[in-house]
């Protein structure tokens, strides 16, 4: 009887180390099942970040600035190419091509990425249908401070005090048009670099505002 027992207890222990193990195996095996779905999942939202949004107020922005920077770097050549100019203002025509050569080239960039033409459409742009600077019809003064041709004609052919007195006179304008751009992008915009972009112009561009004034009333 003794020997009975003690064999009915060596098969309950074996049916126990049996049903553990299973449970084991049970546990083990489910692991590999859950984490691909938890990895997927931390994975897809962080991948969806990365890549920065854009809008239409974005295109209008980089659209519409790039002339508009062209036309001021085309307005600070023809003033460094003349003799007798103001020392002040030689050096202030060189700060705003230096600053907004480079904007260029990144808003160009932007354009290049979003996979959208840099030639503003007729309707929808940051500025009127006014096609590449210098190019409105004479006398008429573009949107935005943009000079006419009549307007880089005469900075063109003026000399002296008369072309430093010109040149700022038609350059606050033309960053005062530049300053409105920016704060349509900064109130529409989403593409965080083109929003930095448009505060920087803001306030770099009416500091010079400023510089230039004080200039004109000396």
């Amino acid at each position: 009887m003794q020997h009975r027992r003690n064999g009915l207890r060596l098969a309950a222990l074996a049916a126990a180390a049996m049903l553990v193990g299973a449970c084991s195996n049970t546990g083990t095996d489910s692991a590999p099942a859950v984490s691909p779905t938890s990895a997927e999942a931390s994975v897809s939202p962080s991948a969806a970040g990365s890549v920065a949004t854009h809008n239409d107020a974005d295109v209008r922005f980089a659209q519409g600035m790039i002339p508009h920077h062209q036309q001021a770097i085309e307005m600070s050549d023809m003033l460094l190419g003349k003799q007798g100019i103001d020392p002040e203002v030689v050096s202030l025509a060189n700060e705003i091509k230096n600053a907004q050569a480079p904007e260029i080239e990144q808003m160009q960039g932007w354009l290049r990425e979003w996979e959208v033409s840099s030639t503003p459409t007729p309707s929808g742009t940051g500025m009127p249908d006014q096609g590449m600077p210098g190019h409105q019809m004479p006398g008429m003064s573009g949107g935005h401070g943009m000079m006419s041709d009549a307007d880089m004609a005469a900075l063109q052919n003026a000399q002296g005090a008369e072309a430093s007195r010109l040149f700022l006179t038609q350059m606050i304008e033309h960053h005062k048009g530049a300053i409105m751009m920016a704060q349509q992008e900064i109130d529409n915009g989403q593409f965080p670099a083109a929003m930095e972009m448009a505060r920087n112009i803001v306030s770099s561009q009416q500091a010079e505002i400023d510089t230039m004034q004080g200039m004109l009333d000396k």
